[in-house]
């Protein structure tokens, strides 16, 4: 600019002065005068122009300079980025700026790591932040709120909000706060009150350690993020402050359909969807250092901001209100023991009693009267350890006139009492087994000689899972080598803090049991036996008409081919064929005689794997001929994925062969039209295959089957009743028994189950 002034003002200047030569010396003086005057005039309004003027007598202008404002830097957290941060709160500032036209006011946008720096360093004169933060910037640098935000959502405001714990929608094995477990995790700052320490206190409820109990916990820096991070599927969990995902779903970030809430309360009152308690919203807060005049005058502007200013558009709040509690906020931090209440001040014992010296007086006299309770109390525990030796000595008297061994075993498995009859059982003395483990002594080895693992010994798995125990089948070894069948219970044994110290066992010697049971089975043996040859002796028409048929067929082949070769008839492959059909025949009636001597025989072997098809094939051998005459439409069913069964197949070929005749006579009985007999087999789900005989006749009186296996007990006329009694004893002996089952239409089912074998 003053190069300019130079070049128009005063070279011309020089120029016309050197120009003017025949002028006088005043006239050139009045002329240099004027033009030095216009130079200065220029000069000066150009300073103007170029820096504020500070005095009003200085500026010569025509317009007057405006006045210098003072700027006001606000703090906000930027939790969504620095970018959205400005968009939703200059509007603000400048509506400040405006209502306080002396102040100009900034946005300075804080991440979580920056609030407490700034505050420090005086770099900000008034903060908004979330109401965790608030509260630590209260405590350590005496920040005071002045309002809090009313949110706005559609045409309903809130002064409070929450935390969102959400997945994809598509994570079906996450579906409350307890499956979280074990997940990753993802949450927006340590220092996050509604995207991290709200969920933190949820979890906390619940007995969730946050980072023990996760496989990983991660800060995304941004609510933004965590969502992406959630959805995009890097991570298992999120968890966002409210209202960030219906912000993001109507700014198009998110499709609110792929996400799911965990832990969804329900608040009709609250618009959004969230998984926390809800907490008071942010607080618009000064600094200490910020006048209380300002202060007063930033708090009134915005109380006074109309619900539909295009700043309260901007931050999508629908006006400022009068400051709320946050006593709820301070309730969060003490019980995740986060700052302020990290630490406890230390209270020694001198504060103590300076404090409470009325209550130490009272603690010395309480003293005194203890020591006085303490010495009657002594006085008596003697009398009671008396009582207690009498008590222990009347203890052993009645333990040792038990006529069952009892004895005492601590967690190492020793010893620790025994009782006279255990002493009497066993052979061994008191001296002997007390101070030794019970196991190596008592349950060293199995009948077969194999060695008794000590896992194996319930008295030891008792000790471990505290769960009684009843063994109604095991061996005792003796002093002197022998061993002894016995039954017994073991019994965890608690102390006085309810832990387990040890167990009780309690047996009994059942070998004299054993004995009479084994003559029993051998007794019922000898009678299904004989009940078997009475069925053979009430079937021995039907058997010789069943032998008779391929005898009278041996024979007259026999002849005829014996006629062909007198006659020379006959040649080689006629002769054949004859003895073929002989053959067939004589192995028919041959298969017939195994089949009775198998079904008579009375040795019979252990259970084992047997084919079921072949039990039914004795079956209808035997029952062939009585079926025929009897004109019984019979069918057999039989499950082919069923092939091996485990049992004493005679035994089994007997309890069907009962079944089957029982089911003929009552058919015959009742004189029904239509004879139908199924015997059908059937596998269940628990590696069982279930035998169903069903028949048409005219079925059973209601007390009749309250009693139809009892000894005894039955409809027939000529009968014995030992039939149904004896087969409901070999079923047991297989593990399960008979049941009956009335059919819909007419008849009864006779139903058994017996384990199914596996083999290639």
């Amino acid at each position: 600019m003053l190069a300019i002034l130079f070049g128009q003002i005063i070279c011309p200047t020089i120029v016309s002065f050197q120009m003017v030569t025949s002028m006088t010396c005043f006239q050139q003086a009045l002329q240099f005068l004027f033009y030095f005057f216009l130079l200065l005039l220029f000069i000066t309004k150009a300073s103007c122009a170029a820096e504020p003027c500070y005095s009003e007598e200085l500026c010569y202008a025509a317009e007057p300079c405006p006045p210098q404002k003072t700027q006001i830097k606000i703090g906000v957290l930027s939790h969504r980025g620095n970018t959205l941060t400005l968009e939703a709160w200059q509007p603000t500032a400048a509506y400040l700026s405006q209502k306080l036209p002396a102040y100009e006011f900034i946005i300075k946008p804080l991440d979580f790591d920056k609030v407490d720096m700034a505050v420090e360093k005086d770099e900000v004169d008034f903060v908004l932040v979330n109401p965790g933060m608030y509260v630590n910037l209260e405590y350590k640098y005496r920040v005071s709120r002045l309002a809090t935000m009313s949110n706005l959502r559609g045409n309903a405001s809130y002064k409070v909000f929450g935390g969102v714990i959400f997945v994809r929608r598509d994570r079906t094995d996450i579906n409350t706060l307890e499956d979280i477990r074990g997940k990753h995790f993802m949450a927006v700052d340590r220092v996050s009150l509604g995207g991290f320490q709200m969920a933190w206190r949820e979890l906390n409820a619940k007995g969730i350690h946050l980072y023990r109990d996760m496989a990983s916990v991660e800060f995304g820096g941004t609510h933004d993020d965590v969502v992406n991070a959630v959805v995009d599927g890097d991570v298992d969990v999120g968890t966002v402050r409210t209202d960030i995902l219906e912000r993001m779903a109507l700014e198009g970030d998110l499709d609110l359909s792929v996400i799911r809430i965990i832990n969804l309360q329900e608040i009709y009152t609250f618009p959004f969807r969230h998984s926390t308690r809800l907490y008071p919203e942010w607080p618009f807060s000064k600094v200490q250092q910020t006048s209380d005049d300002l202060a007063k005058k930033v708090a009134l502007a915005l109380f006074k901001m109309p619900h539909n200013h295009p700043a309260a558009q901007a931050g999508k709040y629908a006006s400022w209100d009068l400051p709320l509690d946050y006593q709820e906020v301070h309730a969060l931090f003490q019980e995740l023991k986060l700052p302020p209440y990290d630490e406890i001040a230390k209270f020694t014992l001198e504060d103590a009693i300076k404090k409470y010296w009325y209550w130490t007086l009272l603690a010395l006299l309480t003293l005194f009267v203890m020591g006085l309770v303490i010495s009657s109390v002594i006085k008596r525990n003697k009398r009671l350890k008396r009582a207690q030796h009498r008590m222990e000595r009347h203890y052993k008297r009645l333990l040792n006139s038990v006529g069952d061994g009892i004895y005492g075993v601590d967690l190492k498995g020793n010893c620790t009492f025994v009782n006279k009859a255990m002493e009497r059982l066993t052979g061994w003395s008191s001296y002997e087994l007390i101070g030794c483990n019970q196991h190596v002594v008592l349950h060293h080895t199995h009948a077969d000689g194999s060695q008794y693992r000590v896992d194996d010994c319930p008295v030891f798995m008792t000790m471990k899972d505290h769960a009684a125990r009843y063994v109604d089948n095991d061996l005792f070894w003796k002093k002197d080598g022998t061993a002894i069948a016995v039954e017994y219970s073991c019994t965890a044994v608690r102390g006085g803090g309810n832990d387990v110290i040890g167990s009780i066992v309690v047996f009994r010697d059942i070998t004299e049991r054993k004995q009479i049971k084994e003559k029993n089975r051998e007794h019922q043996q000898q009678l299904a036996h004989v009940a078997r040859l009475s069925i053979l002796g009430e079937m021995a028409s039907g058997i010789a008409h069943e032998l008779n048929q391929p005898l009278t067929v041996i024979n007259n082949y026999a002849r005829a081919c014996v006629r062909m070769l007198d006659s020379n008839q006959g040649n080689g492959e006629q002769c054949t064929s004859v003895m073929e059909k002989i053959s067939s025949q004589a192995e028919r009636a041959g298969a017939i005689i195994k089949h009775m001597r198998h079904f008579g025989h009375k040795n019979l072997p252990d259970k084992r794997a047997v084919k079921i098809a072949r039990m039914f094939d004795v079956v209808l051998e035997l029952m062939h001929w009585e079926i025929e005459r009897k004109e019984i439409n019979f069918t057999l069913k039989l499950d082919p994925s069923v092939i091996w069964v485990f049992a004493q197949d005679t035994q089994i070929e007997q309890v069907i062969v009962n079944l089957v005749r029982n089911a003929i006579d009552a058919m015959a009985c009742s004189m029904v039209e239509e004879r139908e007999l199924v015997v059908r087999t059937t596998r269940k789900p628990d590696d069982q295959v279930e035998i169903r005989v069903i028949d048409s006749g005219a079925g059973l009186d209601e007390t009749v089957m309250e009693h139809i296996f009892d000894p005894f007990v039955t409809t027939k006329e000529t009968g014995m009743g030992l039939g149904l009694s004896i087969s409901q004893g070999i079923v047991e002996a297989h593990g399960d028994y008979i049941r009956i089952e009335k059919n819909e239409d007419k008849g009864v089912s006779f139903i058994f189950h017996l384990p199914i074998v596996e083999l290639e």
